[in-house]
Formats: structure tokens, sequence, C-alpha cells
């Protein structure tokens, strides 16, 4: 790796997941970031209670430089505690901004993160499993965002699995948005991972964005087109064929920008993901394959997610919009959009991010839905 950007170069590396992990930073700033003596106590079993607590939480410290403690770690889960893809987002944003991490290891329910400065760089993460590769990205995307360098990522893991955005969503959906605020993300996707093996890899190239631009969509202004992709791994040409299918016809009414896709990899799938782009936003829809369901329930299965967001009054998918707050609570001004339902993963990323932020938020029905406006209070750009 080497040193174009103007900033040290630093690889790391992750290997392990146990109370034995190893963790290799090849580069150690000198500086402390960090705001000693301020430590933020977070509860991670507030509302959701979920995975995207503990990585926004971490993210945050980074940005900000308050050391964070959170305790009772996905309390609301199945099985608590950290897993893979939990760790090794944090180990992720620990090598982003040279962290002391304390009680990171696979079912701790409590962790200590003391962050330094954020320095940019090249990395390598290897979640070890099929576990998310979007959602390791989700944590370092936002830790990264006012780095002095541009941040490379290699990630390896499960690109389209259960319970979280798959890797077309980022590229269709979230990306798109994110540019127009000024925050500049190349993705490219190398290899697809499914559960179990995973064996996923992504690259990401995060330029710095010392400023955001509000997000103010209070209208998704004129269709402009419906789109995807039906994707398989390691499986006959006619199931990805059979999704497109399936989309087309459950389309009823509308032409879709579609194209079915088959690869070779690690692990074997398939899925379809949608999107619908508006003038002025993109809403997003997919469903992923199982063992036994008919390819054709599939494609089936992402029409109606984005058909549902679509008959809906959103400027924003009930997805696009927690995954965005944290952008818009850092931005240069007050940001508005609406969704057709306030989830509690958004409710709880409005509760953390006045943690750390001044920020505030302000909800109102409107017909079929509820709009909201995220209202920074700040005079110049940083957290």
């Amino acid at each position: 790796m080497d040193d174009r950007y103007g900033a040290p170069a630093t690889v790391m590396e992750v290997r392990g997941h146990g109370r034995g992990s190893i963790v290799r930073c090849y580069y150690r700033s000198e500086e402390d970031g960090g705001r000693r003596g301020l430590v933020m106590k977070i509860d991670g079993s507030y509302g959701e209670g979920g995975g995207q607590l503990l990585r926004c939480a971490v993210a945050l410290s980074a940005l900000t430089g308050i050391e964070v403690e959170v305790s009772d770690i996905r309390a609301k889960r199945g099985r608590p505690g950290l897993a893979a893809q939990h760790l090794t987002a944090v180990m992720g944003v620990a090598a982003l901004c040279d962290a002391e991490v304390e009680n990171a290891y696979v079912g701790s329910t409590f962790i200590r993160f003391r962050p330094g400065p954020v320095i940019g760089g090249s990395y390598k993460l290897d979640v070890g499993t099929a576990g998310s590769i979007t959602l390791v990205l989700q944590a370092c995307m936002l830790a990264s965002l006012m780095s002095p360098a541009v941040t490379e990522l290699e990630i390896i893991g499960g690109t389209n699995v259960r319970m979280s955005p798959p890797v077309d969503y980022y590229y269709q959906v979230l990306y798109p948005l994110l540019e127009r605020m000024g925050y500049d993300v190349d993705l490219q996707l190398e290899r697809r991972g499914f559960y179990p093996q995973g064996g996923g890899r992504v690259t990401a190239s995060l330029a710095p964005c010392p400023s955001l631009t509000p997000l103010r969509l209070q209208a998704r202004g004129e269709m402009e087109e419906v789109g995807g992709v039906c994707f398989s791994q390691n499986l006959p040409d006619h199931v990805a064929q059979r999704m497109e299918h399936a989309c087309r016809k459950a389309f009823i009414g509308g032409n879709l920008e579609l194209r079915a896709h088959r690869s070779a990899g690690p692990s074997t799938g398939a899925g379809t993901a949608l999107y619908a782009r508006y003038r002025h936003t993109v809403l997003g829809g997919d469903g992923l394959g199982e063992k036994g369901v008919p390819a054709e329930r599939v494609g089936e299965a992402a029409v109606s997610c984005l058909r549902t967001e679509m008959e809906g009054p959103g400027t924003l998918d009930t997805h696009a919009a927690d995954q965005l707050l944290p952008y818009m609570a850092l931005a240069m001004g007050p940001s508005v959009f609406t969704v057709r339902e306030v989830t509690s993963h958004l409710l709880t990323q409005m509760w953390l991010l006045r943690q750390f932020l001044p920020v505030e938020f302000e909800m109102q029905d409107v017909a079929q839905g509820v709009s909201v406006r995220v209202l920074p209070n700040r005079t110049s750009p940083g957290p």
C-alpha cells in the first residue's frame, strides 16, 4: 500500500474472534485524538437493542473522540453479545482511529472503546464467516467520514445474507443518496458470499468528506427508472432467469431495467435486488433465495418489497432512513424526509445520536406516513 494520499499508509489485519484473537495495526499514531476524561456509557439493550446500536456507537466514538462503554450488547437477540461480524466491525473502526479496545471477543456483552485520531489508510477485514460485509462497512463508513485521507477497505464475508442489507442495496440506493450529501464512496463487488460459507469480497474507497450537505426530500419527483439484478452463484442459469421472469410478470404496468447474472464462487446462493429511481431519491427492495424456495417466489418477494415502498408516501425507504440518519445529524443544516412508518431502528438511532451530537428530531404524521426533520445545532463542519 502506498502513500499517494498524503498520509501514512496503514495495513490492518484481524485474525480470529475469540479471547485470544489478534489485531495487528502496522502503524500507530503518535497523537492521542481522544477526549480523555469523557466516557459515554451506552445501554446496548436500549430500544431496538441490536447490532446497529453497537456499530453506530463505536463509529460515533471515533468521529467525536469520546470514549464509549457499551453494556448489554445485543441483549434483545436470541444469542446476546458480539458475533463475528460485530467484532469485525468494532475492530475495523478501532484500526481506523488507532483505538484501544477492551473485552472484545465473540460472546462479549460489554466493551470499552477508547478512540485516537482517525487516520485513513488501507485495511483488510475478514469476518471469517458469512457475517454481513455491509454491516461491517456501515460502521467503517461513518467512522472514516472526516478522515484526513482516503480510506481503502477490503472486506471478506457475506454479501447477501439474511437480516442485513444486500451489497446491491448499497450501490443501488444508499450510495447515490450519500453522494447527494457529498460523501463519495466507490464500492466494487469482487465476489458474492452466501450463508454458510461466506467468502464474498468487496472493496471500497471512502473519500474524506469534511462537510455534508443536508438532504431535503419533501417529494420524490418524477419516476426515472425501475431496475435491478437477479443473481445466482454455483447454480444453473435458469435460476436467475426464472427470478427475472417472475419480477417482470409481477411488476405489471411498468418497464424493468433488469438483468440476470450467474457467477461462480466459494458459496452457493441466489437473490434479487431492485430499485426505483426518482428525480430526487431512490427506493429499494430485495429478496434472498433459500433452500426449498422456488426462484419465482424470490423474484416476487423482491417486487412486493419494492412495491410496498413505492405505494407508500416515503421519500426514503425504511432501511435507508435509519442508515442515513447519522449523516443527516452531521450535516450543515436541517434535513427532511418522509417514511411510511417509523421503525424501532430509526427511533433507536435518534436516541443514540442525541447522546453524542447536538441534534434534535421532529416527527409529524402525514397521509399514510411520517415526516421527519433532522435539526443539527452546529455552525461549522464536524461533530
